[in-house]
């Protein structure tokens, strides 16, 4: 039987404390805060929240404690506002600049830090060292303005700052010589090194090719944006791997684990003059009993591989099967530090504690996928019409094993991206880019997590907890059950397959009804796109919808529709000529069109040298329009009517030369088209009047355009289909790609932009021909 001890209860050691808090807006912060309102009524909490954009702190306090898990304490209070005057201070600032701390604390549990497992290097250094080396330097200010009493430190590590070792890890600092001040100002120049490096000339311009070969055809500060953003992301990228690789050239997993470890050598030295706990939890899990079984906020470690494996994306993992998985409740970890609240040991003799199971209740990586498998085979997972997702089989191959696959994987899928990128636009090519976008998410999220998990997964670690057992031993039989934190106790089939997982899982469930209810609720032909809401009516100012024509509107392009006007003037003879030139030219328009649209343009319009402007516009009206109706997409008409309808202004916009367009007029309150030079005999010369609208002069345009009309851009539509419209559709909030290229299907994808399939009409011919003979 369990030894109990005797004295004074926690509840009664704290009582009239005053204890500072931080980190409550997250999950174990809040857990902390929780806990000691409910469970400990008499004493007094201050809170360091900094504020966020316009919500002061003293707001985010209140919203917090408006959630249903403070609703006891709440109750007994009379209200938030009232629990907040009588027992909740707040301290507004941050751990990038501590303010004042209140001159009466008794205790400061420090619960802030950088939680990433790949936070930037900076980032990390800032937060886990910096940020707790300046909370004990306003504190030890505040013990100087009050009676000198030394308040009682308690700083909330991890298990994990043993680093790479095995074997068993003692409740006690971690040895190392690391030289904790070359190392943090290594850490904090390393944005500023980046930086520098990032605008290297070499860099910028590969950097700027690349673009350029992708997003030219969209226009050069299309490009230039997309360099730009590039230079950015290599920075946080870097950021992210030069902090991973100096943790681990010095022993640690990563990152977090390193900076957190010369956190605590900062807390160590605050240590020799002041009373000071160190409580280091394992991995941090839902809560197994209070507030209530299976409470969470937001996503944890084991979270996102739980769902992954559930949805039968997560074929292996790089774990041995024997490994242990260290995993404690958050329940156990607040419990924890309100015990060691209650007993401070005393100054200049330090006090580690470990939170965590594997030591006397071990869950090896098998008996947690059983457990999970156990879980969704009875709780599948719907893929929708065809049923439960399947489970992977997991063999635990070992984790070279499960890179070398992961790598196969992803070289093939460049090879097939590459291969797809080059494909002729075709439903069947967009299935395809959809398959390989959906794969790849798949592929980042496996790279992404099977690096950041993998020595965690490969740890033979046990974290000895006989000090934190001797702490709950000492506690009244009342206390330790009321304050419970003997992950022994854990049954982990109960704890994963009736707690845990069905926590996680359910807001995803949740979420999936919801689609599919918008899906059976969504006309089969609005393919997704939200209908215009009826609210804004016929009258509603500053909306416009903007269109392109060719492969939007109709299913044609530019060399076509100019063959459809050019034909009907030539002879039999002259047509077949013709026909035969313009085929001929094909293979170099094509490269000229992927360099730049405009030059494209331009050199198919030059063959409109010596035809009858006045021509053009009668072969238009009197052989061209029933035909060009005829390809006209009807789901594209309804949507024109549609916003007609609402009173919103419609413009095409299009690369077409203005004689075709005539047909579409009547559809549209601004046609914006091609204008071709005229000679005084009213022939063309093979010019434009005006360079033509494409890329970002598109953009350019609807931003002149609207502002004439008085138009918000922001609540406007376009509507296009080909990646050099990415201004176009950029320009507008709300923006639809219509049957896209790859390029553009896969930018829609990542923007969130609708994306819909405006089919030709079933009778649409591809004649070049259409109004058959001559006039």
């Amino acid at each position: 039987m369990a030894a109990t001890g005797s004295g004074p209860g926690v509840a009664e050691r704290l009582a009239g404390r005053h204890v500072l808090l931080t980190g409550v807006t997250g999950f174990v912060g809040e857990a902390l805060l929780r806990l000691l309102l409910v469970e400990v009524p008499d004493v007094r909490v201050s809170v360091l929240v900094r504020p966020k954009g316009s919500t002061s702190a003293a707001a985010r306090v209140a919203t917090l404690l408006g959630k249903p898990v403070f609703s006891p304490a709440v109750e007994v209070a009379g209200g938030v506002e009232p629990l907040l005057a009588a027992r909740v201070g707040v301290v507004a600032g941050d751990l990038s600049d501590v303010p004042a701390l209140p001159d009466d604390l008794d205790a400061v549990v420090h619960c802030a830090g950088d939680v990433s497992f790949d936070p930037p290097v900076d980032a990390a250094f800032t937060t886990n060292v910096v940020g707790t080396r300046d909370l004990l330097a306003r504190l030890r200010e505040a013990e100087e303005r009050g009676d000198g009493r030394a308040v009682h430190y308690v700083h909330v590590s991890t298990a994990y700052v043993s680093g790479r070792r095995s074997g068993t890890v003692p409740e006690g600092p971690v040895a190392h010589d690391v030289d904790l001040e070359a190392e943090l100002a290594w850490g904090l120049a390393q944005r500023g090194e980046l930086e520098r490096r990032s605008r290297d000339a070499d860099r910028l311009e590969a950097q700027r090719r690349r673009a350029e070969r992708e997003h030219g055809r969209a226009g050069l500060l299309t490009a230039a944006a997309a360099s730009e953003a590039a230079r950015r992301q290599w920075v946080k990228d870097e950021l992210v791997r030069v902090g991973s690789e100096r943790a681990r050239s010095l022993g640690w997993t990563d990152c977090y684990t390193f900076t957190k470890a010369l956190g605590e050598r900062v807390v160590e030295q605050h240590a020799r003059t002041h009373p000071v706990s160190v409580v280091r939890p394992s991995i941090i899990e839902s809560a197994l009993a209070s507030p209530h079984p299976g409470w969470i906020e937001g996503f944890k470690m084991a979270e996102p591989l739980i769902l992954a494996y559930g949805r039968g994306e997560l074929p292996e993992f790089p774990a041995a099967a024997d490994t242990i998985v260290d995993i404690v409740p958050v329940d156990h970890v607040v419990a924890t530090l309100v015990a060691v609240l209650a007993h401070p040991p005393a100054a200049g003799e330090p006090a580690w504690f470990h939170v965590s199971s594997g030591h006397r209740n071990p869950l090896t990586f098998r008996r947690l996928y059983e457990h999970v498998r156990a879980y969704f085979e009875a709780h599948p997972f719907q893929a929708g019409s065809r049923g439960a997702s399947p489970l992977p089989d997991w063999r635990f191959p070992g984790a070279s094993a499960v890179e070398r696959l992961l790598t196969t994987s992803e070289r093939a899928h460049r090879v097939a991206e590459s291969v797809v990128g080059r494909a002729p636009r075709s439903d069947r090519t967009r299935d395809l880019a959809r398959r390989l976008e959906q794969q790849k998410q798949r592929l980042e999220f496996l790279r992404r997590y099977l690096d950041l998990y993998q020595e965690y997964a490969q740890a033979d670690l046990r974290f000895s907890d006989e000090r934190t057992t001797a702490l709950r031993l000492s506690l009244s039989a009342a206390d330790q059950e009321r304050f419970a934190f003997d992950t022994a106790a854990v049954d982990w089939r109960v704890y994963v397959e009736q707690i845990h997982c069905p926590a996680v899982t359910a807001p995803i469930r949740r979420l999936d009804e919801i689609r599919a209810r918008r899906a059976r609720s969504t006309p089969a032909r609005a393919g997704g796109l939200r209908p215009v809401p009826a609210a804004e009516g016929a009258g509603a100012p500053g909306v416009a919808a903007f269109f392109d024509m060719d492969g939007t509107l109709l299913s044609s392009n530019v060399v076509e529709t100019y063959l459809w006007m050019r034909l009907q003037e030539l002879s039999a003879g002259e047509r077949a000529g013709e026909l035969g030139r313009v085929l001929g030219r094909v293979p170099g328009l094509l490269r000229a069109e992927r360099r730049q649209r405009g030059d494209f343009l331009r050199a198919v319009y030059r063959d409109y040298e010596g035809a009858d402007r006045a021509a053009l516009d009668r072969v238009a009206d009197e052989l061209l329009t029933d035909h060009v109706l005829a390809r006209l997409s009807p789901e594209a008409a309804r949507r024109i009517r549609e916003h007609r309808r609402a009173g919103h202004r419609t413009v095409l916009i299009t690369g077409a030369v203005r004689p075709l367009t005539r047909p579409l007029a009547p559809l549209f309150d601004h046609v914006e088209a091609v204008d071709l030079v005229v000679d005084d005999r009213g022939r063309c010369t093979g010019h434009l009047v005006s360079s033509p609208l494409v890329g970002e002069s598109r953009a350019a345009f609807m931003q002149a355009w609207a502002a004439e009309h008085d138009v918000d851009l922001t609540a406007s539509y376009a509507y296009a289909d080909s990646h050099s419209d990415l201004p176009l559709l950029a320009a507008v909030g709300n923006p639809v790609a219509v049957r896209p290229d790859v390029p553009l299907y896969r930018h829609a994808r990542r923007q969130g932009w609708s994306i819909v399939d405006w089919a030709s009409p079933a009778s649409a011919g591809r004649s070049l021909n259409p109004a058959g003979g001559r006039r």
